[in-house]
């Protein structure tokens, strides 16, 4: 049984129960808890968390601001569904960071950081657990973009993660085992070590955009009006 949001230890670590708050949600969002959809009322979840309403209602209104949720006058806090727009979307500004970031990184990564980054991506591609997947595919980007050294970069790059999290669990459903995976973060570093910086991230590009063309059209086929039944 987990220990309530809101006790001491926590609250001393991060200062603030609406971050809780936030992280809980994203979590039971990853887990399968929370779907697209779904309605998130103020009264259940701060029951569910053992917290009162108000770092409920702050915590939803920042998820909304990160595009995780979408707050209505009339049918109040719901998460958002998922869009084949917004993926496409996120997935040309996830790419345009990177760029902006990989050749800056490159002077800064030690050989052991890129043996780490490798290990993280292998572990990835064997994961079956979205909230996992979503951790080590953090810490894997983080591994990169901090040696970037441009704080900023990395602060939206986080922002636009977050934002992925609702899609993490149903990409995992579009390739559910290692062997169905795209191996787009192994190919990029077996070739970004040896410093070709702009062929490693000319064939992530091409994989990462393979793969999310693929789950851009699962979605399409879920969409009303599509007349397809594609699972």
């Amino acid at each position: 049984m987990r220990e309530p949001l809101a006790t001491r230890n926590e609250t001393q670590e991060t200062g603030k129960v609406p971050v809780l708050v936030i992280r809980r949600i994203r979590e039971a969002i990853l887990d399968g808890l929370f779907l697209p959809g779904d309605h998130l009322a103020e009264v259940e979840l701060a029951q569910k968390f053992e917290v009162s309403r108000s770092p409920v209602r702050e915590a939803l209104l920042a998820l909304e601001k990160e595009g995780t949720i979408i707050i209505s006058p009339y049918k109040g806090a719901i998460v958002k569904p998922l869009s084949a727009a917004e993926l496409l979307e996120i997935a040309d500004l996830r790419l345009g960071l990177i760029s902006l970031a990989v050749k800056p990184a490159y002077r800064h990564l030690c050989p052991a950081d890129l043996d780490h980054a490798y290990d993280l991506a292998r572990r990835i591609k064997r994961i079956n657990d979205a909230r996992e997947y979503f951790e080590y595919n953090r810490k894997f980007w983080d591994t990169i973009l901090s040696q970037a050294r441009r704080p900023v970069l990395r602060e939206v790059f986080q922002q636009l993660e977050d934002r992925m999290t609702r899609y993490d669990p149903f990409f995992l459903k579009v390739f559910p085992t290692a062997e169905s995976r795209p191996r787009h973060r192994e190919r990029f570093l077996e070739t970004y070590r040896e410093g070709k910086i702009g062929l490693a991230f000319r064939i992530f590009k091409k994989i990462y955009l393979e793969a999310v063309d693929e789950v851009k059209d699962r979605l399409r086929s879920k969409e009303p009006g599509s007349g397809r039944t594609k699972d």
